[in-house]
């Protein structure tokens, strides 16, 4: 009678799973919230570009309304977000690759992207809301 086990090794037994590597998953968690965080950004970018062209709240009660100049901001900020969509999923799999491989580096490059985009979006929005002609509302005022 033979009470010795027999052991076979992880590579002779095809059926054996293979043990994850926590670390990892960590990382390709994250990286996964990150993708769903810039997901969120683009939404809110969207929206807020639909904001804009729908509703004219951004600009002064008493300041002379000309016909359409919002539209271009709002389509800005519609492709900003269309564009962060397609960014942040080309993103997504080049660090679920880079995760798998052991060779990510983070890249600076999306974050000066972004935040460039993101401050030229606040500038227009900034032109947008103070560009009224002040002596059209001083006219309004004193009638």
């Amino acid at each position: 009678m033979n009470n010795s086990l027999e052991l076979k090794s992880p590579e002779s037994d095809s059926k054996t799973p293979k043990k994850k590597n926590l670390n990892r998953i960590r990382d390709h968690l994250a990286n996964e919230r990150t993708y769903l965080a810039w997901m969120r950004s683009a939404v809110a970018l969207m929206g807020f570009g639909v904001l804009i062209v729908r509703l004219r709240i951004l600009r002064p009660p008493l300041a002379i309304q000309p016909p359409g100049n919002g539209w271009r901001l709002g389509l800005a900020f519609a492709v900003v977000g269309l564009l962060t969509v397609l960014l942040s999923m080309q993103h997504y799999f080049t660090v679920r690759d880079d995760i798998e491989n052991d060779t990510y580096e983070p890249p600076d490059r999306w974050v000066i992207i972004s935040s460039l985009s993101i401050i030229l979006l606040g500038v227009g929005v900034f032109y947008y809301v103070f560009a009224a002609p002040l002596d059209d509302i001083g006219t309004i005022l004193l009638e």
